[in-house]
């Protein structure tokens, strides 16, 4: 097992080469077969309407703005039904941090997208939003995440995350939810026998020290529960957001593959690591299927929180196949729990 002084020293080297050789063998080791899954789902957002003012967002709005909005359901449904017609099989549910919903409203709009489309995959409501909820509605954790379950939530994804080191937390989203906060929530969904995701977002600022810290916290989390279905790194995207005034260059493509390529050497208990081309672009999402990555995400349909921050990269199912092609592997469409019954 990789330890934290190794994982910085890696990430401090300039052999690119090496490291990302390294990180081709765990990849091959794991997924002899050859594989690199792709998902068709969509981005909902459901509100940018958020109290937390995280310095790294551009999307969210502050209470009462003229440009705020939560969906009405008809707006969900229609944003549905043309995910289920391109064939998608999921819906990545995110939104601001609201104090006026309360459990009941998640409840309702989750019952009526299941008994509208019960096949879909609900990947909803980060840890932040979580943690909200359970506030605003006067709840614990446990009987928050069952509720939410109960009603319809599949799983949790990884979002809220940036880096889980308190210092950094402190600098960039002060008022979001805590390190602890975020594993407390991924804990008590994991111990309800939900799977989620981990994230990161580096290049924000953070030390080299700190991006190992969350590399252990999240290993950590998974070797008490195994509750993990992938890790997702990408970088901060430093256009229209308060924090870019200060973080002067975003991290380049060669850090980029760096991070993907340690991470999967030191989650050596995560079987799937996710090349982003959203924030990276093609180019470099199909390099980092060398650097340790064994999928390249959703093809996006819709995708308002990064784009606000300057990213523009759009991808079709044609040309995420293409690519994972042309890097020597066999395309595989996949579901949110990176199951890949389907035909291709």
């Amino acid at each position: 097992m990789m330890t934290h002084r190794e994982a910085c020293d890696l990430l401090q080297s300039d052999d690119l080469v090496g490291i990302g050789m390294a990180a081709d063998a765990v990849r091959r080791k794991l997924h002899p077969e050859g594989v690199v899954t792709y998902i068709i789902d969509r981005n909902i957002n459901y509100t940018n309407f958020c109290t937390e003012y995280c310095s790294f967002c551009a999307f969210y709005r502050p209470m009462g703005h003229k440009e705020g909005y939560v969906l009405p359901m008809e707006t969900i449904f229609e944003k549905i039904q043309e995910t289920v017609d391109l064939g998608g099989t999921g819906v990545l549910m995110q939104g601001g941090l609201h104090p006026d919903l309360k459990i009941e409203w998640y409840e309702d709009m989750l019952r009526a997208i299941k008994g509208k489309y019960p096949r879909v995959h609900m990947h909803c409501f980060s840890a932040p939003e979580i943690t909200n909820i359970a506030e605003v509605s006067g709840l614990d954790l446990h009987d928050t995440i069952a509720r939410l379950r109960d009603a319809g939530l599949d799983s949790i994804p990884g979002g809220g995350a940036e880096i889980l080191d308190d210092a950094v937390r402190h600098r960039i989203s002060r008022l979001k939810c805590s390190t602890q906060e975020w594993i407390d929530v991924h804990l008590a969904a994991h111990r309800l026998g939900m799977r989620t995701t981990a994230t990161m977002m580096f290049g924000c600022g953070e030390t080299i020290e700190q991006r190992v810290n969350h590399l252990e916290t999240v290993r950590r989390i998974q070797e008490e529960t195994g509750g993990f279905t992938a890790f997702i790194p990408w970088s901060f995207q430093r256009e229209n957001t308060s924090l870019g005034r200060f973080v002067k260059e975003e991290a380049t493509s060669v850090e980029y593959l760096k991070t993907l390529a340690v991470s999967r050497i030191f989650l050596e208990n995560f079987l799937n690591v996710q090349s982003s081309w959203v924030t990276q672009g093609l180019k470099v999402c199909q390099l980092g299927l060398r650097f340790g990555g064994n999928d390249v995400g959703s093809i996006m349909i819709e995708e308002n929180v990064v784009s606000a921050a300057g990213t523009r990269n759009r991808a079709n199912e044609e040309e995420l196949r293409r690519m994972i092609r042309s890097a020597g592997f066999l395309p595989k469409q996949r579901d949110t729990l990176y199951r890949t019954y389907f035909l291709n």
